[in-house]
């Protein structure tokens, strides 16, 4: 599967009618069924606790899909080098989903985003890691202040985490169904 031709920067609210829709149909021209998902965050955190959710919904709905990052095995700032070396030798030619949790303006909190390029996790809270993956999928769940999490509220963080997976899901499946056409 090969990237849609210039940079794809998109978004939308997870509360939008069509959000599923429209992160499904872009996400259809993006990944592949050999991409690796990194689902980046941790659970001590109700707010980082996004990509660790995605990851677990991805491995009950797709089991044979390469994930890393779940809330028993979170990956977070403490392991996240180690755990690319490891993803990049284990998968050497495979790309890398990469989903996190952001901070952002007001207005944006809620919105799930997508691009074709890396993201750089932690930086929202003053981290300095590595540019992580070729494909970001990241939703804003809180605003950038003060390296704050502390309005973030869990019935967020499942909605979004349910509507990326959802789209993620059928995404692999409608690529599956072209597959066999």
């Amino acid at each position: 599967m090969a990237f849609l031709p210039g940079r794809i920067d998109e978004r939308i609210n997870y509360t939008h009618p069509n959000a599923i829709n429209f992160l499904t149909n872009i996400l259809c021209n993006l990944i592949a069924h050999d991409d690796v998902f990194l689902c980046i965050g941790t659970d001590k955190y109700i707010g980082d606790a996004l990509g660790p959710i995605v990851g677990n919904n991805l491995i009950k709905m797709h089991p044979d899909l390469k994930v890393y990052g779940t809330l028993k095995e979170p990956v977070h700032a403490i392991n996240i080098v180690k755990t690319m070396h490891m993803v990049k030798k284990k998968h050497p030619t495979s790309r890398i989903v990469a989903i996190d949790a952001c901070l952002g303006e007001p207005s944006s909190i809620g919105d799930i985003c997508i691009k074709n390029q890396p993201l750089f996790p932690g930086k929202g809270v003053g981290k300095n890691l590595p540019p992580v993956g070729d494909i970001s999928i990241i939703g804003i769940i809180d605003v950038y202040e003060m390296y704050s999490l502390r309005n973030t509220r869990l019935s967020l963080i499942m909605d979004m985490a349910d509507i990326i997976s959802l789209s993620i899901s059928m995404s692999l499946h409608s690529l599956q169904y072209r597959q066999y056409r």
